[in-house]
């Protein structure tokens, strides 16, 4: 599944740049193989959470991260993150403007019940 951002805002095309262009960012979209808490990313790649909420945040406001939610057997359900795309690409336009476009990664709305409920059967 393609995102494309043509004609876009050109924040848009800086908010991707910024987060690809930030180490620990990078570390984060490494690692996250499967969804995860904040905390577990935390740990998994050794950038203390404070830092970890924040690169979470650019990743999520760059739409490379998307949240979910781990449905806990105890009520307290938490946050979890997913990359959220498979290439980006930086595109240089007929009118010589640069855009970004954003493919694959992202689930539909399906996948995700699916995978909430696969959880569900396994805490239970």
């Amino acid at each position: 599944m393609a995102r494309d951002r043509s004609g876009g805002e050109p924040d848009e095309l800086q908010a991707v740049l910024d987060a690809l262009d930030d180490a620990d960012a990078r570390t984060i979209v490494r690692e996250l193989e499967e969804p995860m808490t904040a905390s577990e990313i935390s740990e998994t790649c050794d950038i203390p959470l404070s830092t970890t909420y924040r690169k979470l945040d650019l990743l999520t406001d760059a739409s490379l991260l998307t949240e979910g939610t781990a449905i806990r057997a105890d009520g307290h359900h938490a946050t979890t993150y997913e990359v959220a795309f498979d290439a980006v690409r930086v595109l240089l336009t007929e009118e010589r403007d640069f855009d970004v476009e954003i493919e694959g990664g992202a689930r539909t709305p399906d996948e995700r019940l699916a995978d909430i409920w696969s959880k569900v059967r396994r805490e239970t």
